[in-house]
């Protein structure tokens, strides 16, 4: 599976539509990014194919990339507060970012530089480790129902419930039978939270095994980074190729009409930071939340105020 390109998607046999990729360009801002990047329902994935270095669509260089985040700011800033301002109106929506990926990805780093385009106020954001002993005592979706954005909240997940079918799988800590259910599970589990209003954007942030080296080498090198490391972290690398299968499977799996899955290159932390805060844009943009009415009146309430 290569990147699915807008062209691909709806190009006939006539030739290219509005908003083909066509022959790139600086693309600054480009069409809508989630045709690209989305994990088609059903289709295997192959992740080998897509380049974890690539910039499928939009920005092509960092000073570009850079420009285009920060345009984004005001408007994401925007759209939250519309969002939990609805919200008091009895409005139940809500955004879930799901982020997944190796080691060394940027999972951390998205949360920095890609939230704080956001009110922190509005976000909700929680980093799932190895599981506790009470949240071993109960369903794994138990700790992430716990930790679910409210209405007019934003979510986001640094690993998530998909580690009981990542992790599990490649050490082998559940049978077979269990992870073939837990799968299903998951899927139901997201119709469940999409019918009540929640928009779940899952992101695996594609990483290159080189660029993972690099990224771990740099680590030992600073000192002032060396807590950011763990010799765990060289037994995982080793486990690469049943990581990527594992990783492979859950995207397959549970790439659902609810809740699709993307794949976004992580190699070049800023298309990283782009292509997810775009993510969020245009997701954030498709729910168009709107401040509502006041359910008083106006001018009445005016004239009382100036007169005080």
């Amino acid at each position: 599976m290569g990147w699915v390109t807008v062209a691909e998607k709806d190009k006939g046999a006539g030739g290219k539509k509005d908003g083909d990729l066509g022959g790139g360009g600086d693309r600054p801002d480009g069409p809508p990014l989630g045709p690209v990047l989305r994990v088609p329902v059903g289709e295997r994935v192959d992740l080998s194919a897509p380049d974890p270095a690539g910039t499928p669509a939009g920005p092509t260089d960092k000073a570009s990339g850079l420009a285009a985040t920060a345009r984004m700011a005001e408007r994401l800033a925007s759209l939250q507060d519309r969002l939990y301002a609805a919200s008091t109106a009895g409005d139940r929506r809500r955004v879930l970012l799901v982020l997944q990926g190796m080691d060394t990805s940027g999972k951390g780093g998205t949360v920095k530089h890609v939230i704080g385009l956001f009110n922190p106020s509005g976000c909700r954001i929680r980093s799932f480790k190895a599981p506790t002993p009470e949240e071993l005592d109960h369903p794994f979706l138990w700790r992430v129902t716990n930790a679910l954005p409210l209405p007019g909240e934003i979510g986001i997940f640094d690993r998530s419930h998909y580690e009981d079918v990542l992790v599990a799988r490649v050490r082998e800590l559940v049978s077979p039978s269990v992870l073939k259910r837990r799968y299903a599970e998951i899927n139901r589990f997201e119709k469940d939270l999409a019918d009540d209003g929640v928009t779940i954007v899952k992101v695996f942030l594609h990483l290159g095994h080189e660029e993972q080296r690099r990224r771990l080498l740099a680590r030992l090198d600073d000192p002032d980074k060396h807590w950011k490391f763990s010799p765990d972290d060289i037994e995982a690398r080793a486990a690469w190729p049943a990581y990527q299968q594992a990783y492979e499977l859950a995207l397959e799996r549970c790439s659902t009409k609810e809740a699709p899955w993307y794949i976004v290159p992580a190699d070049r932390k800023w298309y990283r930071n782009w292509a997810v805060g775009r993510l969020l844009l245009e997701h954030l943009e498709e729910l168009a939340p709107a401040y509502p009415p006041g359910d008083f009146d106006v001018e009445e309430c005016r004239t009382r105020l100036i007169a005080t």
